[in-house]
């Protein structure tokens, strides 16, 4: 189904519907109508030469210089050129098409004073598969990315370079070949096309999609290694959480019973501790508080996707012209760093728990390292040094990117948010929680095939889905390949709609 775009209705699903899976996008009438209101106020202050900064002004440094009409319109062409000034390799595709859907709705507000066919263009760019080419690196997240935002603009002159069809091509070529007329540049369109923070919001909205479903899949790990450990369930009981009062422990405790649902472990045949070790009992506080800080990303998140982003904003209204700092993107680098960190700290967690399965010392019966060939075989000994090698490497990527700014431009910009650089080592982060988690995952289904009870309906089911990809670890084998096909089947959610498919949602203690 078609995402109409009206400026306020922007939402993860929607972003991740258009910029992943490729749903097709349409302007709302009201949002194109404002569009076109504020184009004719912004014309009618260019033709009295009214001072607005980046209309008939240099930028950055250089605001306090004024063009004569001549050189208004050439300007955006130049102020293109000068900004396209990143380095490194393509950003993925879906995210810098989650970029051209946070242009467009920040448009959509009709308050960035371009012309109507600028947004139109990045519709049908989005519709029809044309994706800029945009460097990795360059934005410091203020005045918004302008460095990828640019090598986007590129195209809406007919120039820099885009993926389409599976070709890297001219910007040009690729346009003319998927029928999309080149708009050009006139006063005030460059600049309404690149200052704001999109790109690092797409990327971090993107991200927080999959943070939620690898939060949820790291409670069904923590069930199935809870059954293999033989875990005390009182913990998990939902009234201790709801007396402290924290939504996200009240949602993770019930989402870990929700798999357990249906275990020999429920009751009370299987002998437990009185009380287990922290890493065991306190897994719905740890990824309770992810969860919340998940969630307060996701409000800054889609509030900057449905805000205006923009320098100057122009109020048609009011006929007035106001020139801030709405590119920056500290309201969602600060947030997003406490979100790469949660994910680091739940992967701390599941480290904890592999520790335990593979110890013999605090297993509670299971094979050393989970083989019944020790001392021939290692077993999963050698998962956990994996898994550690990842861990150091998320807690040196969980140091905040937002406080770590570098004046620039003649210290005319002499705070910006770095936002870039979270958007970026986030990816990372995830990318070493994929493969931590799917450790704890083919370790905890080891554990459980030396057990003789029944376990919980998700926890089977979780176990059914693993070992359709990795076999049990009978004699030693080399890992690498069953940590690779574990890091992939957790990046697909392969476990979680399988889980969910049999005992309903995960996202529960909410009402």
């Amino acid at each position: 189904m078609t995402v109409v775009l009206n400026g306020s209705n922007l939402t993860l699903e929607k972003l991740v519907a258009i910029a992943r899976q490729g749903e097709k996008v349409e302007l709302a009438p009201e949002a194109r109508a404002r569009i076109k209101a504020c184009r004719i106020m912004v014309e009618e202050k260019v033709k009295a030469h009214e001072i607005m900064y980046g209309v008939n002004t240099g930028i950055g440094e250089f605001s306090e210089k004024v063009l004569n009409d001549d050189e208004v319109e050439q300007f955006q062409r130049y102020l293109i050129y000068n900004h396209a000034a990143g380095i490194g390799e393509p950003v993925p595709i879906e995210q810098v098409r989650g970029a051209m859907v946070g242009r467009i709705n920040v448009h959509a507000h009709g308050n960035s004073g371009c012309r109507p066919e600028i947004t139109q263009t990045f519709v049908e760019m989005l519709n029809k598969g044309v994706t800029p080419v945009v460097c990795q690196k360059g934005s410091v997240g203020a005045c918004g990315d302008l460095a990828p935002m640019s090598q986007i603009a590129l195209l809406l002159m007919g120039e820099g370079e885009a993926f389409y069809q599976g070709e890297r091509l001219p910007g040009k070529v690729a346009l003319d070949r998927a029928g999309i007329p080149v708009p050009g540049l006139q006063a005030r369109d460059g600049l309404a096309a690149i200052n704001g923070s999109n790109l690092l919001t797409a990327m971090s909205g993107l991200c927080l999609y999959d943070m939620n479903r690898w939060l949820k899949q790291a409670e069904i790990a923590c069930a199935m290694s809870l059954e293999s450990l033989l875990a005390n369930l009182k913990p998990y009981d939902s009234r201790i959480h709801t007396i402290r009062g924290f939504k996200g422990a009240v949602r993770s405790a019930a989402a870990i019973l929700k798999c357990i649902a249906g275990s020999d472990l429920q009751t009370g045949k299987i002998k437990t501790k009185v009380q287990d070790a922290y890493s065991m009992r306190s897994t719905p506080q740890v990824i309770g508080a992810a969860h919340d800080a998940i969630a307060f990303a996701r409000s800054q998140v889609e509030i900057e996707l449905n805000g205006v982003g923009d320098n100057p904003i122009f109020l048609p209204e009011f006929k007035l012209t106001l020139t801030g700092a709405n590119f920056q993107g500290s309201p969602v680098s600060l947030p997003m760093d406490m979100a790469g960190a949660a994910i680091t700290m739940v992967c701390v967690l599941s480290e904890r728990r592999l520790n335990r399965l593979t110890n013999p010392a605090l297993s509670v019966g299971l094979p050393e390292f989970l083989t019944k060939g020790a001392g021939m075989f290692s077993g999963m000994m050698l998962s956990q040094y994996t898994a550690d090698m990842m861990i150091v490497e998320n807690r040196i990527l969980s140091m905040p990117a937002s406080i770590q700014s570098i004046p620039a431009a003649a210290d005319q910009e002499d705070f910006v948010s770095m936002g870039m650089n979270t958007a970026l080592k986030n990816n990372q982060i995830m990318d070493n929680a994929f493969g931590i988690l799917g450790i704890e995952f083919m370790a905890a289904a080891q554990a459980l095939d030396f057990r003789d009870f029944t376990f919980g309906k998700g926890v089977t089911k979780a176990r059914a889905v693993i070992r359709q990809h990795v076999t049990h670890l009978d004699v030693d084998r080399p890992l690498y390949a069953d940590h690779n096909t574990m890091k992939a089947l957790v990046k697909s959610g392969d476990i979680l709609e399988g889980v969910e498919a049999e005992v309903g949602s995960l996202e529960c203690g909410l009402d």
